[in-house]
């Protein structure tokens, strides 16, 4: 069932094309999944409990994905190179080229992770901005009205505050000075 000329190479040359169609397999099987949105490790139910609450590295060096990366680079550089130099030299050079294989992937992946934004609202963004007046506010902190104003392009209603002697009222502009006590205070524009 192997051909001839396959089962006629020395025993590393066939472990370096073992190591390498597995990888690949497995590899094109990830990329398959990653690109319809899911990944290998969905719904993976494990026996042990383990506290991974803290961990804040977005990958591991030591997972399945790696093992794969490190596998590529590892095989692919013993199949291009066998019988072109030392067997020792090439095991050790295939190790490199796996490791190397395994950071570009790091590199790869922390990269992509810079793309993320987070629109997490945070009430400390809103300070200095420029805001509507939706309720009026009473005078002197005798009461609160609210404002609207639109933080990384969603609108929030928030209450507000004003120190000024006079009422601010619907509709006209006003600026967040401060924010004490997750409260908002605003003065007319």
């Amino acid at each position: 069932m192997i051909p001839e000329f396959f089962s006629e190479m020395p025993a590393l040359q066939q472990a370096f094309w073992y190591l390498a169609f597995f990888a690949s397999l497995i590899f094109i099987f990830q990329t398959i999944l990653t690109l319809f949105g899911t990944d290998a490790s969905a719904d993976l139910n494990a026996d042990f409990d383990g506290d991974f609450h803290n961990v804040e590295a977005p990958f591991e060096l030591f997972s399945f994905r790696n093992l794969i990366n490190f596998l590529l680079g590892f095989g692919w550089t013993g199949v291009a190179f066998y019988g072109k130099m030392n067997e020792v030299f090439l095991v050790i050079i295939a190790f490199v080229v796996g490791i190397i294989f395994v950071g570009i992937f790091f590199f790869i992946i922390k990269q992509i992770l810079k793309l993320q934004e987070d629109n997490t609202f945070n009430l400390n963004n809103t300070l200095e901005k420029t805001a509507q007046v939706y309720i009026n506010i009473p005078p002197h902190k005798s009461g609160f009205g609210k404002i609207q104003l639109s933080i990384n392009g969603s609108f929030h209603e928030l209450e507000a505050f004003t120190e000024d002697e006079e009422k601010i009222n619907s509709g006209e502009s006003v600026r967040i000075v401060r924010i004490e006590n997750q409260i908002l205070f605003v003065e007319k524009i």
